[in-house]
C-alpha cells in the first residue's frame, strides 16, 4: 500500500508538471524550468514525491 500511494504521488506530480509545461510554460524559450518538457515533468515528480514524504511517509511503529 505504501508503494502504491508513492507510485501515485509521484505519477500525479509528474502529469501537473508536464501539463503546467502543456499550458502555462514559457512560449519564448528563455525560461530554464518551463522552456523544456522533461525538466518541468521531473520538477513535478519531486514536488509529488515531496508532498508524499511530507504527509504519508512518518516511521510509526
Amino acid at each position: 500500500m505504501k508503494r502504491l500511494r508513492f507510485l501515485i504521488f509521484s505519477g500525479v506530480g509528474a502529469v501537473a508538471g508536464y501539463l503546467y509545461y502543456f499550458f502555462i510554460g514559457c512560449k519564448t524559450n528563455t525560461c530554464p524550468i518551463t522552456a523544456n518538457p522533461y525538466l518541468s515533468t521531473l520538477y513535478g515528480l519531486l514536488i509529488g514525491f515531496g508532498i508524499y514524504w511530507a504527509f504519508f511517509d512518518n516511521k510509526r511503529k
